[in-house]
């Protein structure tokens, strides 16, 4: 497929990369509803409910750390108060929000071209998220479909986990945000906060930007150690960071079929060839399916090789978070003034909100 965009539905544009974000924006792409058609600002969340995993890092960190060395400005942030769904120790939230920052630094993250801060740090989040809480319709929220998928692997039913796509809308609103990168499965996400800024916009005029979703067609959804979703709720998720030792259990126990070493094998079936891939070029990657489907290569020696492929990759950026972590008081810097940048945007989105509703 040629590098570019294409329609996957009406409020989705998939990317093939490289494609930069900035070459998405165009004049079809523009917010539908927007109080002065604000210049690109890409908005990430993360929570900091565990270590980064594969998942993230490909299906969110990347394209965005690449992001911040383009035209118009990179926002991100630490979803603690959306962690509160899932993470009820105090203790380890805090060192949990802590790590999180000092990864990004470790991924390239750089404090002079982009925003990173904690929700929690701005208030305004759960502000809009009331207001906009006031115009969701029911069933809007009943249809989430992530909300469904938490409960049935075990989070508790939470207010909380069920109004999750409301205070994720306000995440995004709140930045006049007009990119979101997602994996295909957080698309909704991004369509619930699109129809309540239009909702909204409906009912008390032109206020709030409306966001499109950017998918990476190539990592819409990274696997697991299962096949499923790569998810630390999930307990399938390969980390970046932390001990060698585990990163290596967690690749060999990734689920494969039965076939023997010498049998050919179907490479887009297989969970091992999906991960694999992420790190090779385009004729690396030609190469491997070759070898898969040419028979000879056994699942336990395709393991070693995402192994190697997957610490060679992060081996330099392994070091640099050793690195960061003798510098304590550089993670809370980096959040306490990204808040201020953060704040700055958010006040102004709040009062364009508040005089809109009567409350200004």
């Amino acid at each position: 497929m040629a590098h570019g965009l294409r329609r996957t539905d009406p409020k989705v544009w998939e990317v093939t990369f490289p494609v930069t974000v900035a070459e998405c924006y165009t004049s079809t792409m523009r917010p539908s509803s927007s109080p002065s058609s604000p210049r690109l600002r890409v908005l990430s969340g993360i929570q900091p409910s565990g270590s980064l995993h594969l998942g993230n890092y490909f299906g969110s960190i990347k394209p965005n750390l690449e992001q911040q060395k383009k035209a118009g400005e990179s926002v991100f942030f630490v979803a603690d108060l959306h962690a509160l769904t899932t993470v009820q120790d105090a203790d380890e939230l805090r060192e949990a929000r802590h790590d999180i920052i000092l990864d990004y630094l470790a991924c390239g993250f750089d404090p002079a071209k982009a925003i990173i801060f904690f929700q929690s740090d701005v208030p305004e989040h759960t502000e809009l998220s009331w207001i906009l809480s006031t115009v969701a319709p029911m069933g809007l929220l009943e249809r989430a479909v992530s909300y469904k998928e938490k409960v049935q692997k075990g989070i508790a039913a939470s207010v909380g986990l069920f109004t999750y796509p409301v205070l994720m809308a306000a995440d995004i609103l709140l930045y006049d945000a007009t990119h979101v990168p997602v994996g295909r499965d957080q698309k909704q996400h991004v369509e619930i906060a699109r129809d309540l800024a239009i909702k909204f916009n409906n009912a008390f005029g032109d206020t709030l930007v409306v966001p499109e979703p950017v998918i990476r067609a190539e990592v819409a959804v990274v696997p697991g150690t299962d096949g499923q979703k790569m998810s630390k709720s999930y307990g399938n998720a390969i980390p970046i960071f932390g001990d060698e030792k585990k990163i290596e259990k967690a690749i060999m126990s990734i689920v494969t079929d039965s076939k023997g070493a010498e049998e050919p094998k179907d490479p887009e079936k297989c969970t091992v060839f999906q991960l694999h891939k992420l790190f090779l070029s385009q004729a690396e990657t030609k190469a491997l399916v070759e070898k898969y489907r040419a028979g000879g290569l056994g699942y336990g020696e395709a393991k070693k090789m995402l192994f190697s492929a997957y610490m060679e990759h992060f081996g330099s950026l392994r070091s640099k978070r050793e690195e960061l972590m003798q510098k304590s008081k550089l993670v809370d810097g980096v959040a306490r003034e990204g808040a201020e940048r953060a704040r700055a945007i958010a006040v102004k989105t709040m009062e364009r909100v508040r005089k809109a509703v009567g409350l200004l």
